[in-house]
């Protein structure tokens, strides 16, 4: 049966101790995605708090990580979803995403509505590649490809 969780204190204590771990290990976030056999994107938003994990892929990350059933059952829950609580976030690199958004929410918002039509880009079906590629002016890039599905708003 599928459950869903309401207040998302247990998940963040969870990601707590799932961070815990795997420093503790010296895994990647890379292994853990392997041993789930899913994206790294993926579970690193479900070891955070924000996917539930397949049954499967919830015993492969918790055997790794050393965590016990309860932890299992836990990762398997839906989430109360949200990663950055409150106003403007003050971690940098997060700020940076929030910048980002700032300055180019309304071209992105222009050029969907433009091609697209009205409606949104689905967070729920869903891909995201971050990828490190070197800069032909020296030193690297970061290519973040952001990948969902559009749904169009139907009148009613």
């Amino acid at each position: 049966m599928t459950h869903a969780q309401f207040d998302p204190t247990a998940r963040q204590d969870l990601a707590v101790a799932v961070v815990d771990a795997k420093t503790r290990k010296d895994l990647s976030w890379q292994q853990l995605a392997d041993s789930a056999g899913l994206s790294v994107a993926f579970v690193t938003a479900a070891l955070l708090g924000q996917h539930a994990l397949p049954q499967s892929a919830a015993k492969a990350v918790a055997e790794l990580l050393d965590l016990d059933a309860d932890a299992v059952l836990l990762l398997q829950t839906i989430p109360t979803r949200g990663s950055v609580p409150g106003g403007v976030p003050t971690d940098p690199t997060v700020y940076r995403f929030h910048e980002m958004l700032q300055v180019y929410g309304t071209t992105l918002k222009a050029l969907v509505h433009e091609q697209f039509g009205d409606g949104i880009i689905s967070a729920i079906n869903f891909r995201l590649d971050v990828k490190k590629v070197a800069d032909p002016e020296g030193g690297d890039r970061a290519v973040i490809t952001l990948d969902g599905k559009y749904l169009p708003t139907k009148p009613f």
